[in-house]
């Protein structure tokens, strides 16, 4: 007789029961994810004001920040770098040092979570150019979020984060922590328009 695998799905709101191990596309969804995000806080929480930071509201300042530095940057693309961070929806936000110290057990996890958010939407796996652009954006918020709501000096959050990049003000207002149900239903608004737009290239 056969032991008992251990439960390692997670039931959502939309009644799919994702499997963290093993994840289908078929049992993903972007309601699921917006819902999820928005209610994971960015830096354990330990930001300055009313409302947390969410996972969510990063994720739109990284697509930002990204068509910032790339202008010509396609609706796909667009896409991924809003997706960036997707599987944190079930996994949580854990910062990078104890990431680092977890391994690779939870990097392969969040690899098959982030492989298979891209086969749901159609998504091919980013050029290693873009991979790098995706980064480079993510630190560059990073940088922003560490200064104007984590409490590092600038000078520690270029050493930990890079250099700091100058970023115009409407990307600049997304450092403003938003009430959950806003950055949900704004995550969600612009992942339907940028999906709405790649449909239509």
């Amino acid at each position: 007789m056969s032991a008992v695998q251990p439960r390692a799905w997670q039931r959502m709101l939309s009644g799919r029961r994702l499997d963290l191990l093993d994840p289908s596309p078929l049992d993903i969804e972007v309601a699921d994810i917006a819902h999820g995000l928005a209610r994971v806080a960015r830096w354990n929480g330990q930001t300055a004001g009313p409302h947390v930071f969410s996972v969510a509201q990063h994720s739109l300042l990284v697509e930002a920040v990204g068509r910032h530095l790339l202008p010509a940057c396609t609706p796909e693309q667009g896409l991924e770098l809003l997706l960036h961070d997707a599987p944190e929806y079930v996994v949580g936000d854990i910062i990078s040092p104890l990431k680092a110290a977890i391994g690779d057990a939870y990097k392969g996890v969040e690899r098959r979570l982030l492989a298979a958010i891209r086969r749901r939407f159609g998504l091919d796996a980013p050029t290693p150019a873009f991979a790098r652009l995706v980064k480079r954006a993510d630190r560059v918020a990073a940088h922003a979020e560490a200064v104007r709501l984590a409490g590092f000096a600038p000078d520690e959050a270029t050493r930990y984060f890079g250099r700091h990049e100058d970023l115009p003000e409407p990307v600049l207002a997304l450092l403003d922590p938003w009430p959950t149900a806003e950055a949900q239903a704004r995550y969600l608004d612009h992942f339907a328009a940028l999906q709405t737009t790649a449909s239509k290239t």
